[in-house]
């Protein structure tokens, strides 16, 4: 590659990553925000902090009752334990969709996923997820099957044993 050529895209990958480490407005911010709320992210990640905490139980309570009482009952569901964690958590989901979508691009999605078919589309995204990859799988499975045998009959005829 010639040097000028070299000098272009290094301006090209500068402007872009200077770009993408602008930081997002604060209007960006509070609708980008709004949305990982509509979207339910922080339910999600709520849901998987007992499982963590539990799986740390062990480890902090070494086998002994009265820190194991102690222990339950600061990470009981609902504990403020949590909340600095979801809060910062929240944070900065919202800065990377924030730096990934327009103000004008957050509203819609968040206008969208705010509708009743919206929130549908949420509750049954990963059985959706699930079905397209057996779908998908299934399809590439019958693929393979069909263009082996058609390989094969193609190379038969050509003379090859196989």
């Amino acid at each position: 590659m010639s040097r000028r050529m070299l000098t272009i895209a290094g301006i090209v990958l500068l402007l872009v990553c200077g770009a993408s480490a602008e930081t997002p407005s604060p209007e960006a911010m509070t609708t980008a925000r709004k949305l990982v709320v509509t979207l339910k992210i922080a339910d999600q990640y709520r849901a998987l902090l007992p499982q963590l905490l539990l799986k740390l139980r062990p480890v902090v309570a070494q086998d002994r009752p009265e820190i194991e009482r102690d222990y339950d009952a600061m990470t009981a569901p609902g504990a403020e334990i949590y909340a600095p964690f979801v809060t910062a958590m929240v944070d900065q989901i919202a800065a990377v969709y924030a730096a990934s979508f327009t103000l004008d691009e957050l509203r819609q999605i968040e206008a969208f996923y705010a509708q009743p078919a919206g929130q549908k589309l949420l509750a049954q995204s990963d059985a959706l997820a699930q079905a397209s990859t057996q779908i998908g799988q299934d399809a590439s499975q019958k693929a393979a099957d069909e263009l082996k045998q058609r390989l094969i009959e193609a190379l038969r005829q050509k003379g090859h044993k196989l």
